[in-house]
């Protein structure tokens, strides 16, 4: 059964950029009602269907599918709600873990996250220095609520 603990921040500076390069994201969705999200989701050259669950905490069920390219392709263009979520994400190690950092572009440009995946919700975090305010619990920085309400518009 597949579960993802992540909490997620806002940025403080751009120093975090000394030691990051990017892969370019073009994502989607095929259901974004609270209970559940389908995700179609480009990585450089490959698809992936995800399904998430309700968020619990920090918590929720999550399932992920390489698919064809083509498929994924066609499903953003085609299929999903629009705008498509295009970012370019920085993975960054830091103590043992890996912070993704995600630079919005498009309706979403100026909105920088940095996201981080843990064992368990309680887990100790050492903060790089550019980590800000927590937005886990605020759903406007909800990938899927940024097609509806994107950051160009708050």
């Amino acid at each position: 059964m597949g579960k993802e603990i992540e909490r997620k921040y806002l940025i403080k500076d751009d120093s975090w950029r000394e030691c990051a390069s990017g892969t370019t994201y073009r994502q989607g969705y095929l259901s974004t009602v609270k209970e559940r999200t389908v995700r179609v989701r480009t990585i450089d050259d490959k698809g992936f269907l995800t399904i998430k669950g309700i968020t619990i905490g920090a918590t929720r069920r999550e399932y992920e599918y390489e698919i064809p390219t083509e498929d994924a392709n066609e499903m953003l263009d085609e299929l999903c709600e629009k705008p498509i979520i295009e970012k370019t994400r920085f993975k960054i190690p830091h103590t043992g873990l890996t912070w993704e950092i995600d630079e919005f572009a498009g309706v979403n440009q100026g909105l920088i996250v940095a996201e981080v995946e843990l064992e368990s919700e309680d887990q100790n975090i050492d903060f790089p220095p550019w980590v800000g305010e927590e937005v886990s619990g605020d759903p406007r920085y909800f990938n899927s609520n940024l097609i509806a309400n994107p950051y160009t518009n708050w």
